[in-house]
């Protein structure tokens, strides 16, 4: 009996329960229900009395734990959020450059956890060790405003403490052995940078480090779209190949002393990798795997992979909500359970050669992560990469080489340069070499499809009861698997034909939920169009959200990207956007501000008109008419362009950030009225959709693009001039996306299930 795994896998499932469906009041009582249960067990007999016991007592451990950890490093930190003062921070991490300075992780002087320090571009020249004080203002990463995120809490970040002075740097103890892990990496990074150029020094980067940070916009895009991103997340993958490199330099048949450096070795990598969840399961799991023989104990892969996942939860129990943790575990968890039936499904009795057993074990590795990676990346990141098996299948020997050439060509460059530049050239040419697949395999029609088809949730659940079927029969399973796979083929293109289909009206206008920002896609006659692409917050990708919305619809190529204005809330996702989906042409208004957008365009041969006369776009079924700022304006708001679309006499009305001022000029230029659907000015700020806007429009429908912000988005003086004036209101941040459809004939309606504001 595996008695560890079945330990360690109750407490990583209490933990779980913890983290998301038991309030925190309720732990110790569930604590001591559980440990009851436990000792109710000692009456049954056998194995069930072993199995009982280690479950109710890892679940009461766990969910006691899970309450310690948060009285005793939790709440200690919470309660500091809302305050302003003097701090000392010891930093824990290279820091990292933001718009407005740099960022780092630190350790607060007297405080159990850690936080992420902003401060000013001095921070830059700090290493890990040093000590800065500064006077700091401080809020809870768990909750920012109305968001509750766990992108700080997952790796053990409770609080966010704003610069508000001149940061004073001491050399505190950066000499000491704790932080040369993270120094190697820093050396490591430049030494990468010296060897190699552009993209394949970001993918070299990204794959010995996990710092993805060098990589450029349009080949991560192409990894995404190809399946292929998996590739840089530091994982069992990685050091896989880090042991592969042992023992090769060590000799393969020295298992003591392989054993030996291999656990040194990993546990070094996964500190000067960060110590993110897949490179610390990773290494936990290998290192149980190599040692267990040196203790006369046998390799089983489920009780390593439930040990990891107990020790990675023990350090940070709010690490059960890392994305990256869920996702590098559901993958193990496929391989292990899932490949190995599916390899000798696939290979059969008879003798194949060497290629086929290579291509099954493969397809057979892809498909047993897939298969528990699935719903969480669609829940997550709402894609389904279909062409995944043939990328993984072109790219993963490539990656191996890539992996173990650059470290050699690294660890050459100490000794020898001469040395490490002749070595760096067949990891570059593989790196080359996957970029290159990427780039073309991202290109091939249908290589994806993704969530914003609100008939893909229902075709998942309908494929994994299909198949799950199949696999509880357990009769003529290889005939029933390729039955199941060809009815889920021939359901999965009715799915993406009936999205595709949901947007058959005249004029479809889907209002895109990007936080605070704006971006709107338009469809009308075969035709598309997207008013604006981006968002204030950083947990949102809106050139991302854009693009999969745009290909749900139908869209192979964007013939109009049609920017308001430039603040960066309108179009932080534009270069994500051209990386993913081709742009015709480009409407912008003429601005000072508008060179780091022609020069994207630019680069992705982008045609751009800047509009000073109305511009009318104009189909069978449709118009979307473009129109300048008004004249005599001076601020880059109320400079921007509004857009109209008309299905005969029915209109949306899109002003982007303008004010009341500009609002009464624009009436005053342009004749607009009856206008059925409007989207609210700057996020529904106060000072914008005016009484006079409202009462010459007289709109039915009002939707406002708004999220999480500190401006009081949308006002509560605009929330009551909508209601008096009569309007149904939708609100993104209440309602999610909002699809809206206009037909001639004065007709249009919202394909929305939420309801609207009252």
């Amino acid at each position: 009996m595996r008695k560890l795994a079945i330990f360690a896998g109750a407490f990583s499932a209490g933990i779980f329960l913890a983290q998301y469906l038991l309030p925190i009041h309720w732990l110790l009582p569930g604590a001591w229900i559980a440990l009851a249960a436990a000792l109710s067990g000692l009456l049954l007999p056998g194995l069930w009395r072993k199995r009982c016991v280690l479950i109710g007592v890892g679940l009461a451990l766990a969910l006691g734990y899970n309450w310690l950890y948060v009285r005793q490093v939790q709440r200690p930190m919470e309660d500091l959020a809302g305050q302003t003062g003097t701090v000392v921070m010891t930093v824990c991490a290279q820091p990292t450059a933001t718009d407005y300075g740099a960022k780092v992780t630190v350790e607060l002087e007297g405080l159990p956890g850690k936080a992420v320090y902003y401060g000013d571009p001095a921070v830059l020249t700090c290493c890990p060790g040093q000590k800065i004080t500064d006077t700091v203002r401080l809020q809870s990463a768990a909750r920012i405003r109305d968001d509750d995120i766990t992108t700080f809490t997952s790796k053990g970040v409770f609080l966010l403490a704003y610069g508000q002075g001149t940061p004073q740097i001491e050399t505190g103890s950066a000499g000491s052995l704790r932080w040369w892990p993270a120094r190697l990496g820093s050396v490591m990074k430049e030494r990468i940078a010296r060897l190699y150029t552009g993209d394949t020094a970001g993918f070299v980067t990204a794959i010995l480090t996990g710092d993805k940070s060098a990589l450029s916009t349009q080949a991560a895009a192409d990894l995404s779209e190809a399946g292929l991103y998996h590739v840089l997340a530091v994982s069992g993958m990685h050091c896989g190949y880090l042991l592969i490199l042992i023992r090769l330099l060590v000799g393969r048949h020295r298992r003591r002393l392989v054993a030996a450096c291999a656990v040194g070795v990993l546990i070094l990598y996964a500190l000067l990798t960060g110590g993110s969840p897949s490179v610390l399961r990773a290494c936990v799991m290998l290192i149980l795997l190599v040692a267990a023989p040196l203790f006369g104990r046998e390799r089983d892969g489920p009780t390593s992979l439930a040990a990891a996942l107990m020790l990675i939860l023990l350090a940070n129990p709010f690490a059960a909500c890392s994305i990256s943790l869920q996702l590098s575990f559901a993958a193990v968890a496929g391989i292990l359970f899932l490949s190995p039936r599916l390899y000798r499904m696939l290979l059969g009795r008879r003798k194949r050669g060497k290629v086929f057993p290579f291509i099954a074990a493969s397809f057979s590795a892809t498909m047993g992560a897939l298969v528990f990676t699935v719903p969480l990346s669609a829940f997550y990141f709402g894609t389904l990469v279909l062409i995944s098996p043939v990328s993984n299948l072109v790219c993963l020997w490539a990656a191996s080489v890539v992996f173990i050439g650059a470290m050699l060509s690294v660890l050459a460059s100490i000794i020898c340069w001469p040395l490490a530049a002749v070595l760096r050239w067949i990891p570059g040419l593989m790196a080359q070499y996957i970029l290159t697949c990427a780039q073309v395999l991202a290109k091939v029609p249908g290589h994806a499809v993704y969530f914003a088809d609100p008939y893909l949730p229902y075709w998942l659940v309908f494929a994994y009861l299909l198949f799950g079927l199949v696999w509880c029969l357990r009769q003529g399973r290889s005939r029933s698997y390729l039955l199941a796979g060809g009815l889920s083929v021939v359901s999965l293109t009715a799915a993406v034909f009936l999205g595709a289909a949901r947007y058959s009206a005249d004029v479809n206008a889907v209002v895109l939920n990007v936080g605070q920002g704006q971006s709107i896609a338009l469809s009308w006659s075969g035709m598309y169009a997207l008013v604006d692409c981006g968002s204030s917050n950083s947990w949102y990708a809106p050139g991302e959200a854009a693009a999969y919305q745009l290909r749900t619809m139908g869209c192979g190529k964007l013939d109009y990207l049609i920017l308001t204005h430039f603040d960066e809330d309108h179009l932080s996702g534009v270069e994500a956007l051209l990386a993913r989906i081709p742009v015709e042409h480009l409407l912008v208004p003429a601005s000072e501000a508008q060179q780091a957008v022609l020069d994207l365009a630019r680069t992705y041969e982008t045609a751009v008109q800047v509009v000073d006369v109305p511009v009318e776009l104009s189909a069978e079924t449709g118009t979307v008419t473009v129109y300048p700022p008004p004249e005599g304006e001076t601020e880059d708001n109320e400079r921007g362009l509004s857009v109209l679309a008309s299905a005969g006499e029915t209109d949306l009305l899109i002003t982007g950030d303008m004010d009341a001022a500009a609002e009464r000029k624009l009436l005053e230029q342009w004749d607009f009225s009856d206008v059925e659907v409007l989207v609210a000015g700057h996020h529904g700020s106060k000072y914008s959709t005016s009484t006079e806007l409202l009462e010459a429009l007289d709109p039915q429908t009002v939707c406002i693009s708004v999220g999480d912000n500190s401006y009081g988005h949308p006002a509560s003086e605009t929330l009551g001039r909508l209601i008096r004036q009569g309007c149904t209101v939708y609100r993104t941040d209440l309602h999610g996306t909002v699809e809206l459809y206009l037909n001639q004939g004065d007709q249009h309606g919202i394909r929305e299930k939420s309801a609207p504001e009252e």
